[in-house]
């Protein structure tokens, strides 16, 4: 039996403990973690600044050194996270359905957990509490898979949370962490269907398309994040300028930071000029279509496949377009489904763009770096979905839950 094998067989074996152990019991166990991650925050930082350096020798762009930072405020706010999930209502055991059929079965729809989850994602430390903490609260075992990046991180992490676990009376093996972070890993974690019961990959484009090309068990697919701000004809300029500083730039490296800009030509002269100033501060490169380039000596000329692209970096694609059609269809065919804004102080427009665009989360007049659980009050998330099956969007404890019938009856015969 390998040693993959040997965490599935015990994350199995915690997940029916688990399943049945009630929401105070639970719920003492997350205080414990998040009490667990501020008590011993010094500890955290040591395992992260070992990884950070490793990170700066190996020449990790910064963007994604932010990605793998801790510090204070940060642990802070993954305890924060971990609360706010332990106050959520509890989702398993709720009865969705009922009904009494005439031949006097009552047949009733009720809220289980999905089981034991695989996750597999990149240099994110925050993942490792945040996914640990909405399985714990749904019921779920999980088996995590992070990057070697952040292994030092992700062990002191997930160290901790075993060991509040088990004061709180509850398997450590609840939470498990890979030890091995080479592909080969990945590749078992993909394939342990006797375990698994999902997987959900979080990370850049290559890891998600490997996983969903990959997986024998079943995945939930998070999503790349080619995120647009589109600025209407009717914008208010100065807002469309903060909200786009906001979503490029308070953190480049995340799935939900713009990567493109569209604007109305009506508008280019006057915009252009006006983002350039509130962008350059933080060295962001312009890389625009031929207009844009006319207009704004400072941008470079876009490439085609700018327009795919998610920089995670300082970096913006920026399209004139001659409309608001032309913007939704452009954004039909580069978008990946995660998260788009308009600006506009048109009610019609900002409806129209509401009801045509295909996308998990779609504003008017707001940053898409709000599409987080965080901020959509779920406490935390387990990932962005971008699939149409099942969850959509910031995946919550409902979105970690399955059902199953239960059928009472008096002695019924068919």
């Amino acid at each position: 039996m390998t040693a993959l094998e040997i965490q599935g067989q015990a994350a199995r074996s915690a997940e029916r403990v688990l399943a049945v152990a009630g929401t105070d019991k639970k719920n003492a166990a997350l205080a414990a973690i998040a009490q667990a991650l501020l008590t011993h925050k010094d500890e955290i930082l040591a395992a992260n600044a070992a990884d950070l350096d490793a990170a700066r020798a190996a020449g990790m762009r910064p963007a994604l050194v932010d990605r793998l930072a801790l510090d204070e405020s940060r642990i802070a706010a993954m305890a924060e996270g971990v609360r706010q999930v332990a106050a959520l209502p509890d989702p398993i055991g709720e009865v969705t359905h009922t009904v009494r059929r005439p031949n006097g079965l009552l047949i009733g729809k009720r809220r289980v957990p999905l089981g034991v989850i695989g996750i597999i994602y990149e240099a994110r430390p925050n993942v490792t509490v945040d996914a640990a903490a909405l399985c714990l609260k749904s019921g779920n075992a999980v088996i995590l898979r992070g990057g070697k990046e952040a292994f030092r991180s992700n062990q002191a992490l997930s160290e901790l949370m075993r060991r509040a676990l088990e004061d709180a009376g509850l398997p450590r093996d609840c939470v498990a962490l890979v030890q091995d972070t080479s592909r080969e890993s990945a590749w078992a974690l993909m394939g342990l269907t006797e375990y698994l019961d999902v997987l959900i990959p979080r990370g850049g484009a290559g890891l998600i398309r490997s996983v969903v090309e990959n997986a024998r068990v079943p995945v939930i697919q998070t999503g790349v994040g080619v995120c647009h701000i589109y600025v209407h004809e009717k914008a208010d300029l100065p807002m469309a300028a903060e909200i786009l500083y906001n979503a490029k730039c308070s953190r480049p490296s995340v799935c939900n930071a713009a990567e493109c800009v569209l604007l109305d030509r009506a508008v280019a002269e006057d915009f252009l000029p006006m983002a350039w100033e509130r962008l350059r501060g933080k060295k962001v490169e312009f890389r625009g279509c031929p207009e844009t380039c006319a207009i704004l000596p400072q941008a470079v000329p876009a490439r085609d496949e700018d327009w795919d692209t998610e920089f995670g970096d300082y970096i913006l694609a920026v399209k004139v377009v001659g409309g608001q059609e032309e913007a939704m269809d452009f954004i039909a065919e580069h978008g990946t489904g995660h998260s788009e804004a308009i600006v506009t102080a048109d009610y019609f427009a900002a409806q129209r763009f509401l009801d045509q665009v295909d996308a998990a989360a779609v504003y008017v007049n707001a940053s898409t770096r709000f599409t987080d659980g965080f901020e959509f009050g779920l406490g935390a998330e387990i990932g962005i979905s971008t699939q149409k099956m099942h969850a959509r969007g910031p995946m919550g404890l409902e979105e970690l839950t399955s059902s199953k019938y239960v059928i009472y009856g008096t002695g019924q015969v068919r």
